[in-house]
């Protein structure tokens, strides 16, 4: 199933990658797809808060052009 959420700040899409979080469930998968800076790695931020994660998170893309 397909859904498409939009936010307009980075503060909102921290919270709304908490609330995901929150909400998961095991086996559960989300795909991110987005150009350059449009705030993947903010919300994986806010998801691994939302897991309680303390460890720092990561631009995957910067990962993948290194």
């Amino acid at each position: 199933m397909k859904k498409i959420i939009e936010t307009f700040s980075p503060e909102e899409t921290f919270r709304l990658g908490e609330e995901l979080a929150k909400n998961a469930v095991p086996g559960q998968v989300y795909t991110l797809i987005g150009d350059l800076g449009v705030g993947k790695t903010v919300l994986t931020q806010g998801m691994a808060a939302g897991l309680d994660i303390d460890e720092p998170v990561n631009s995957p893309t910067f990962t993948i052009v290194q």
